[in-house]
């Protein structure tokens, strides 16, 4: 979900209450919720599920304001890239850290040598038993995920800087805006991701759609 441009570092050293607890994102969701998910969906998101790379094209877009917010998160891990492009070339790899938290990697294709842009984040259970993801420079969102109309809704909550068991609320006019990530069904082993980001006072940061593919078994 998250995606600011940032060299690759190494795994993510998760929190000490989260240490080999796993993900149970339907848990989250609840049972009545789940079950309205396509079954595709389902499948991508369940329980300790096996490693899995996608290949799709995305649009992004980034304010004025949003290249601020970039350019002052880049040295937290921050997630949200300043490009502003249709139809790049993304591929996102899902895998588990081996402490119960499941890593998002996208990495942009730029077509640019070298200048290939990966951004990282990891989705984990939180001290507080709810679902937080994170960089690997402590930037996080406490997240709400929820069924709405079939696609499953991923919507932050609140903003913080967790460095080990430090753990530091950021003010929500200091953040991008809230941050609402969608992953649609689309049938014949397709999917539509969708992040938008929002500021009560700029609108609009960030948007970022795009159309992937599961992979070919």
């Amino acid at each position: 979900m998250f995606a600011l441009t940032t060299l690759l570092p190494s795994r993510l050293t998760p929190s000490a209450a989260q240490v080999n607890t796993a993900l149970d994102l339907p848990a989250l969701v609840g049972a009545a919720g789940w079950s309205r998910l396509p079954a595709a969906v389902q499948r991508r998101f369940g329980i300790a599920h096996a490693d899995v790379t996608y290949e799709g094209l995305m649009d992004l877009r980034c304010s004025s304001i949003g290249h601020i917010y970039a350019a002052l998160a880049r040295v937290l891990g921050g997630p949200l890239t300043h490009l502003n492009t249709n139809a790049m070339p993304t591929t996102v790899r899902v895998s588990d850290n081996g402490h119960g938290g499941v890593i998002w990697e996208r990495c942009f294709h730029t077509g640019a040598q070298g200048h290939d842009r990966t951004v990282r984040s990891t989705k984990e259970l939180g001290a507080d038993g709810g679902l937080l993801e994170r960089t690997d420079g402590g930037l996080s969102m406490s997240l709400d995920v929820f069924e709405e109309a079939g696609a499953l809704v991923f919507q932050s909550r609140r903003f913080w800087l967790v460095w080990g068991r430090l753990r530091l609320p950021v003010p929500a006019l200091l953040t991008p805006g809230t941050c609402r990530v969608a992953h649609t069904d689309l049938g014949e082993g397709l999917f539509r991701f969708t992040l938008s980001m929002v500021h009560p006072l700029w609108g609009e940061t960030f948007h970022q759609t795009g159309v992937f593919a599961d992979p070919t078994p």
